[in-house]
């Protein structure tokens, strides 16, 4: 049987009248293929053309929006053709208005004596008023007066080749030919505003009055927000339902004495956080936790004590950290932790293919050996590391890793325990979005005995001040990181320092004290044996990239000079100051910056006014996005077109209400009761089975 006529939103734009192959090739360069295209092509912004200012009224130094009667139109020429200027005159029967283009003759073709033209800008002098390169648009007819004068006027992304004009009168034909055929997707999302798609979508476009155009993009978002929430919970639910969970609370006869031989009690977020992990790991249902905390605040402490309880109960562990240098670390800080419990401890990274463990030691007298830690980078996801009975996963500085990677470690087992950790707080928009279907930890205390941060931005005119104070400081002991945005000078233009190039000049600077290099192309040993050498204090400034941004501590180090600091976003920043006051010493951030910008100045200010990791977050959500926060790519945060999480949080929120009484009517209420708790990570269902039987063993 032939296919069904599509519906006129699935037709393409050629369907429209003045759309011929060349035109759809340009909307096509925009994504916009189809009726349904247009009609959700959002505005960047809206222009008030219900209010024209007359020429006689425009103020020099003001920008304004006018319209008139072109009366003169021409180029002029000099310098052998060389240069040129395209001037027109406006006339609205008050005054006149020059409007002027340098080196664009061919204008001239677009424009003609006669037209109505609106026109916007800044107004360059008033002897005669003149605006240079205004923003223009020709009124052609009582149809292009309708939709391009006297009222709100949208104003979309274009390409080459494309005008606002043209592309408002497609989209204004788009609405009257199938506006009215676009569906309400979720119901209770047209119930709880009172508004229709169809009808949202109409206000965005033409908005009849101030705040309607606000109003249809709430609407809009609304039902993006919806769909991802319902998404998560119909994720969470599945997991519920079908997987069982494998017991992992343990029974306390490892982590009583290595609470014992830790030197220093938990702080009491510490030990809250900690309860609800044994919780989840008794729990019927496997976990999946999130486990927030700012720099220095103990995760480490926590998630060494959650792999105990695995491996009490006979699971083996993974934690998977992003880098070489971190993975190195939390190896060499696990296998001091748990050496003398006689639990092995084993490293799997790029630069070492096969499992490297240490000799577990004596143990405890009467204790069968444990089930292994392996500590490891993306090599964990490789198929040489193939565990029996894979109890617990843990992920640090989880932002780091994708979705799909996420999932497929946690496929190497039987719906093992899922603890994802991050230093970079999360703000509760994305918490909501991203993180929607896990439960959340926040430990919000620092443990005590650490010294005093301070933060200070400076010029790159006070660099020698600067090496000054850091000489001082290296000697008496303390050590240094430095780091720069780049490994090599590329484009010197551009301003950027780079490692390879700066390390010299700085063994001159701080010379007579060591200077150690260390970036992301060393080979594993090189980057071991720097790093080594740095906690030795053998090196005492490690001039450095970003690749230390994460997790690497040595306590000594209280400096962090950080130049090109505008190039780095602010959650990065508070990253990379956080390697250091993890002392009782004072610890300084020295920001090199040429903040030539506003909104560069006040990202420095935010770090210097405080080192409160939610409030730096929410502030690089508000300036840079979401996906300069946690790397869209990397972290599968999902890609909105009307929504924004800056603001949108009471939209989430509501969103997120309506999807659990959508979801309880669909199937009944969730097996573990409420979704989780604010904020979370698109966790497993089908899409993450385990391996099949026989691979894997459930724990009893």
């Amino acid at each position: 049987m032939p296919a069904p006529p599509a519906s006129i939103l699935e037709q393409p734009v050629t369907v429209l009248g003045g759309v011929g192959p060349e035109r759809a090739a340009l909307l096509a360069q925009l994504g916009l293929r189809t009726v349904a295209d247009l009609l959700h092509h959002r505005p960047r912004r809206y222009e008030d053309r219900r209010h024209f200012h007359p020429i006689r009224e425009l103020t020099a130094g003001e920008s304004a929006l006018t319209i008139g009667r072109v009366v003169a139109a021409g180029v002029k020429r000099w310098r052998r053709g060389t240069r040129s200027l395209f001037e027109l005159i406006l006339e609205d029967g008050t005054g006149r208005l020059h409007c002027r283009w340098w080196n664009l003759p061919f204008l001239e073709e677009h424009f003609h004596v006669g037209d109505e033209l609106v026109v916007f800008g800044k107004v360059r002098s008033l002897k005669p008023p003149t605006m240079d390169h205004p923003e223009t648009e020709v009124v052609e007819g009582d149809v292009d007066r309708s939709i391009h004068v006297g009222r709100l006027v949208p104003v979309y992304p274009l390409t080459a080749g494309l005008t606002q004009r043209v592309l408002r009168g497609l989209v204004w034909r788009a609405l009257r030919l199938a506006g009215a055929q676009v569906p309400d997707p979720w119901p209770p999302v047209t119930t709880a505003t009172g508004l229709s798609r169809a009808r949202a979508l109409q206000l965005l476009h033409f908005p009849e009055q101030d705040g309607d155009a606000e109003a249809a993009r709430r609407r809009l978002a609304l039902d993006e927000y919806f769909e991802l929430q319902l998404r998560l919970q119909r994720r969470r639910h599945t997991l519920q339902t079908r997987a069982a969970a494998l017991p992992c609370a343990g029974d306390n006869r490892w982590m009583r004495p290595f609470l014992a031989r830790l030197g220093f009690p938990l702080t009491p977020a510490q030990t809250r956080v900690l309860r609800e992990i044994r919780a989840d790991l008794a729990g019927p249902h496997p976990m999946r936790r999130l486990l927030q905390g700012d720099v220095g605040s103990g995760k480490t402490v926590v998630a060494a004590c959650a792999a105990l309880m695995a491996l009490e109960s006979g699971g083996d562990v993974a934690f998977m950290a992003p880098t070489e240098v971190l993975a190195a670390q939390q190896f060499e800080r696990f296998r001091a932790w748990f050496a003398p419990l006689g639990i092995p401890v084993a490293l799997r990274t790029g630069g070492r293919k096969t499992a490297e463990g240490a000799s577990p030691g004596p143990g405890l007298p009467g204790v069968t050996p444990a089930p292994t830690l392996t500590v490891g980078t993306h090599a964990l996801l490789e198929p040489g590391y193939d565990p029996e009975r894979l109890g617990l996963v843990i992920i640090d500085e989880q932002h780091k890793f994708g979705v799909a990677q996420r999932k497929q470690l946690v496929r190497k087992g039987r719906y093992p325990h899922l603890l994802v950790m991050t230093a970079t707080p999360i703000p509760r928009t994305l918490g909501l979005t991203l993180y929607g279907d896990l439960d959340v930890s926040v430990i919000d205390a620092l443990p005590a005995g650490r010294g005093v941060l301070r933060t200070f931005v400076r010029g790159a005119e006070r660099l020698p001040r600067v090496w000054e104070f850091v000489r001082a400081q290296l000697a008496r002991g303390r050590q240094a990181f430095i780091v720069y945005p780049r490994l090599e000078e590329t484009d010197p233009v551009a301003g950027l320092k780079a490692v390879l190039t700066e390390c010299e000049r700085l063994r001159a600077a701080l010379a007579p004290h060591r200077v150690g290099l260390l970036h992301g192309r060393l080979s594993a040993e090189d980057k071991a044996r720097v790093m080594a050498e740095f906690r030795a204090n053998r090196v005492q400034a490690l001039v450095c990239t970003s690749v230390v941004e994460v997790g690497v501590d040595v306590p000594n180090a209280n400096v962090m000079v950080i130049e090109n600091a505008e190039s780095f976003g602010l959650a990065q920043l508070h990253q990379l100051r956080g390697r250091v006051a993890r002392s009782p010493h004072p610890a300084y951030c020295i920001l090199v910056a040429a903040a030539r910008t506003a909104e560069a100045r006040e990202r420095l200010r935010v770090l210097e006014e405080t080192t409160d990791g939610f409030r730096i977050a929410e502030a690089d959500l508000r300036l840079r996005g979401p996906g300069e926060l946690l790397g869209q790519a990397q972290s599968g945060a999902p890609a909105f077109r009307f929504g924004e999480l800056e603001t949108d949080l009471a939209l989430i929120e509501q969103a997120r209400a309506l999807a659990r009484d959508w979801l309880a009517r669909e199937t009944g209420p969730p097996p573990g009761g409420t979704p989780p708790s604010a904020g979370a990570v698109v966790s497993v269902a089908a899409d993450e089975a385990p391996k099949p039987p026989g691979q894997g063993t459930t724990i009893g």
